[in-house]
């Protein structure tokens, strides 16, 4: 999609990816990864606007002891690179914006009442503030136990209760709906297909191939916290996703790949997942809503958390519980209305 705003810029980088940038002359470039013309993009895109017009100096000029400083510290130590890169990403946006007011800054002095001053700041974004919130935990707790600072400002410091819906988990007919406009043999297809028969996430979906195929079972370590908590999923291939494989013809590394025959990003291939379910009317649905639907399939077909837990790759019993309760929730109130007509006849 053509941008027309001002300072915004595109490029299409190696993979096919378009890259979507807001560039002021004399400064450096910023990347807005939300999808053109969404709430999320403008958000992103005004905020670029500010932080660049007000941006701190570079952190090899910053004081030793700044906030900004204890930040570019933390990103080169060992702990920081440890993590996931998308962990990395989430959490130096959150702290790079707080550098632009108030990077120079002694963290000697940060309190709590700062740090709860920092999270309402965004306390219309409840969301962001709780992220916000979990990235400073995490520097100061590397900080601490580095004695880069003195103590930790966010113990203590809860963030905002809020509700949401999270992601919208397909109905039949929407899956239905999606498979009639992308028949077998297509890549939209193969796509929805390898998420909704494994229940995979997105980062785990660009990465599945032949190679992972052995003796009918679909093995793969997923890439969430892979180098922290590795989790190992090995699954049965389901017949539906079996035929899918082989209508979408021979693939070589990977199953899934862009029109210039090299492996999707993790967020290359959301963007690429968004337009096919455009294509299907489907603009409310997204990749982790299969992993739902997934996660409700199994409920409703009596699986116990464990066994789900053994598909999905889920790490504990609450995640599980979080997709499964409206179901279970359903066949409890099934039961119960059946119990009761059996008791009073008419």
């Amino acid at each position: 999609m053509k941008i027309k705003l001002k300072h915004v810029s595109q490029d299409v980088d190696r993979h096919g990816n378009v890259r979507t940038y807001v560039r002021m002359p004399g400064q450096p470039k910023v990347r807005i990864r939300a999808y053109p013309g969404s709430e999320e993009f403008m958000d992103q895109y005004h905020a670029a606007l500010a932080g660049l017009s007000n941006r701190p100096p570079q952190a090899k000029t910053a004081q030793r002891g700044s906030f900004q400083h204890l930040c570019r510290c933390y990103y080169d130590s060992d702990a920081f690179r440890r993590l996931d890169e998308s962990t990395q990403k989430w959490q130096r946006r959150a702290l790079d914006r707080i550098s632009i007011a108030h990077g120079a800054k002694p963290v000697a002095l940060m309190k709590q009442k700062h740090v709860r001053q920092l999270r309402d700041e965004l306390s219309g974004k409840p969301g962001a503030a709780k992220t916000r919130l979990k990235a400073l935990r995490a520097l100061f707790r590397w900080a601490v136990e580095a004695d880069a600072a003195p103590s930790d400002p966010t113990t203590g410091v809860k963030a905002i209760s809020y509700v949401t819906k999270g992601h919208h988990t397909w109905t039949d007919a929407e899956v239905a709906q999606y498979e009639a406009r992308h028949p077998l043999g297509s890549k939209a297809r193969l796509a929805l297909d390898l998420m909704l028969y494994s229940g995979c996430r997105r980062e785990d979906v660009v990465r599945l191939g032949p190679p992972n195929l052995r003796d009918d079972r679909l093995i793969y370590r997923q890439a969430k916290n892979e180098h922290r908590y590795p989790v190992e999923v090995n699954i049965p291939v389901h017949p539906a996703l079996a035929r899918s494989i082989e209508a979408a013809g021979p693939a070589h590394m990977v199953f899934l790949t862009t029109a210039y025959a090299k492996p999707f990003t993790a967020n290359g291939f959301g963007n690429a997942f968004k337009d096919w379910c455009r294509q299907a009317d489907l603009p409310h649905c997204s990749a982790h809503g299969l992993r739902k639907v997934m996660s409700v399939r199994l409920a409703e077909s009596g699986c116990s958390p464990h066994e789900i837990m053994a598909i999905t790759g889920h790490r504990s019993l609450e995640e599980v519980e979080n997709y499964t309760k409206a179901t279970r929730r359903s066949a409890l109130a099934d039961s119960a209305m059946a119990k009761l007509q059996g008791q009073h006849r008419p």
